[in-house]
């Protein structure tokens, strides 16, 4: 609320007292050089104290993008802690540095990120409703009776809450990477976020707001990214571009890096010499020695099975005194083998 000083205040008992009201018909003149019908303009108020420099199409993909960290982050977090962590997206707005600094907590757990792909320091805070539970929970706590102490983090608190952040930068590279190629790394942290300046008050800044959900316990997170910082990534940051580069610039870097999983993937294959069947009594009176007879001939093709599937035709026989198979043809889409 704006408090008035005695020169307004004077000038709006003057007012009441003549009941001038030039103001209230005064108000919708528009002048301009251009001679159009002005009955149908929208007149908006700006606020120049907060101007948008971000366009809704660049909120929007910061928005995809930081979806995409929070199911990651959430995902490596129930690995690491062995329970379900729940990470999801709950605002994606912008506004002041002061504006989100007077927002935080005091104390929480304020971290300044640095990258070497970019100028300046981004922010991310993480309330203690949360980082308590997974202190507790990472010492052998059931997070049941957990009281929430209102101190600044030990050291040793610090250490254990710092693989969890690591565990959240190296997501958030991963969820950068359809932007530009990037590792980040705390520079400091801070218990009071009033002592950290990063950019002057009045900057613009936009903060992705994140819930954080274990068992019985919730809390939240917030990314301040500073426009200065990434200013100069702004023009992929819109929908159209970057939702594009995703499928055509990147598509043969992530395609190659499957290949390169998948060349050392291990796969087991058999080969199906014949297949029959027997009754429950037969199966249980066999003893060594016994015949099992099938309708397939000893020259018909082995089919050769990778994890199961049918995939080529072979000849059985020997390769070094070991039993090999050597394929003959692979087995077409739809084929009866």
């Amino acid at each position: 609320m704006d408090v008035l000083d005695q020169s307004e205040v004077d000038a709006l008992l003057a007012a009441v007292e003549s009941g001038d009201d030039e103001e209230e018909h005064s108000a919708g003149r528009i002048f301009t050089r251009h001679r159009r019908d002005l009955e149908g303009v929208e007149v908006r108020p700006y606020d120049f104290k907060r101007p948008e420099r971000v366009s809704k199409d660049q909120m929007r993909a910061l928005q995809t993008l930081h979806e995409a960290f929070a199911r990651n982050f959430g995902a490596s977090l129930s690995g690491f802690l062995r329970t379900i962590v729940e990470v999801k997206v709950a605002t994606c707005e912008q506004m002041t540095y002061s504006e989100f600094i007077s927002g935080l907590p005091n104390p929480t757990s304020f971290n300044l990120i640095e990258t070497d792909a970019l100028d300046g320091q981004i922010c991310l805070e993480i309330s203690p409703l949360i980082i308590y539970p997974i202190i507790d929970r990472l010492l052998g706590g059931t997070t049941q009776d957990l009281f929430i102490p209102q101190r600044p983090m030990t050291g040793i608190e610090t250490r254990l809450i710092g693989n969890v952040t690591n565990r959240g930068l190296a997501a958030l590279s991963e969820a950068w990477a359809g932007i530009k190629e990037m590792s980040f790394n705390i520079a400091s942290s801070e218990s009071n976020p009033q002592l950290v300046q990063i950019v002057p008050p009045n900057e613009v800044v936009v903060v992705i707001g994140f819930e954080l959900k274990m068992s019985n316990r919730a809390g939240t997170m917030n990314l301040c990214i500073p426009y200065a910082v990434i200013e100069p990534v702004m023009d992929i940051l819109s929908a159209q571009s970057w939702f594009s580069q995703s499928k055509q610039t990147r598509t043969p870097e992530i395609a190659d890096r499957v290949v390169r999983g998948l060349d050392r993937a291990p796969l087991g294959v058999t080969g199906l010499l014949a297949e029959t069947t027997i009754t429950v009594r037969d199966l249980l009176e066999m003893r060594p020695g016994d015949v099992i007879v099938t309708e397939k001939r000893a020259s018909t093709p082995v089919v050769a099975r990778i994890e199961g599937e049918k995939k080529f035709l072979a000849q059985l026989g020997q390769h070094r005194g070991k039993r090999a198979l050597r394929i003959t043809r692979a087995v077409a889409k739809g084929e009866r083998v």
